[in-house]
């Protein structure tokens, strides 16, 4: 199992946000670039960066930022927020992106995530935000009636290989992780899931390993010192589900 470190901007700084809610905001930091190279010293294999500019407008708006981290770092990044057009998403690829993650447009445009899916595979994750079970959309500001399940169902029937799974009620509240949610969604031969949100000790990653997931996304726990990066990863490396 994969550990993630997050990578929240908005305005060009490092930040985090209480459930989603901008009017909750922490900034860690000024500089990403150098966050990015931290989460790459303590030994993270990938890195997960969020444009929340982007989510909030549906255009990416932190493209320098997101530039300056791939050309700094050695490890992959995948990027979400704002990705909503085509071109948006090549252009992203473009920057040295590894991999996308298409949240919004995954509800509103079925057919360009088709487009998407056979033109970049895996490159494209299916981000499934979800509040009270119910997909969240436009940077979690407002709620669909697609139930979480109905649409990893759709999106896999569409060729999606990999899911990032994310309770906002969780999100940024160390309240640990939907188990039941994220056990619903890991299914033999389907497609990978990666948990978000609520992540907040050891027992969490333990607990996440054994039921399948892929990978771990970890923002505010590993900011605030409640999980330390090199902890987490040895228990991802020994832990199987």
């Amino acid at each position: 199992m994969e550990i993630i470190p997050a990578i929240d901007i908005k305005d060009g700084r490092c930040v985090r946000l209480y459930q989603g809610d901008f009017a909750q905001m922490t900034v860690y930091a000024d500089d990403p670039v150098a966050v990015a190279r931290q989460w790459q010293a303590q030994g993270a294999n990938r890195i997960h960066v969020v444009d929340l500019d982007g989510a909030r407008t549906g255009r990416p708006q932190n493209v320098d930022a997101v530039l300056a981290i791939t050309q700094a770092v050695q490890i992959p990044v995948q990027l979400g927020g704002g990705l909503r057009r085509e071109e948006d998403v090549a252009a992203a690829l473009a920057l040295g992106v590894e991999r996308v993650i298409i949240g919004t447009a995954a509800i509103v445009e079925t057919e360009l995530v088709a487009r998407l899916l056979e033109r970049f595979g895996e490159r494209i994750i299916i981000g499934i935000d979800a509040r009270n079970g119910m997909v969240a959309t436009d940077g979690w500001t407002v709620t669909s009636t697609i139930a979480a399940t109905d649409l990893a169902g759709q999106m896999a029937a569409l060729g999606a290989r990999r899911f990032i799974y994310t309770d906002i009620s969780r999100d940024g509240a160390l309240s640990g992780p939907n188990f039941t949610a994220l056990a619903e969604l890991v299914k033999p031969d389907g497609p990978a899931i990666i948990a978000s949100g609520g992540i907040a000790n050891l027992d969490h990653i333990r607990q996440l390993a054994q039921i399948g997931i892929e990978g771990v996304i970890i923002g505010k726990a590993l900011y605030t010192g409640a999980i330390y990066l090199s902890e987490a990863i040895a228990i991802a490396q020994t832990t199987t589900g």
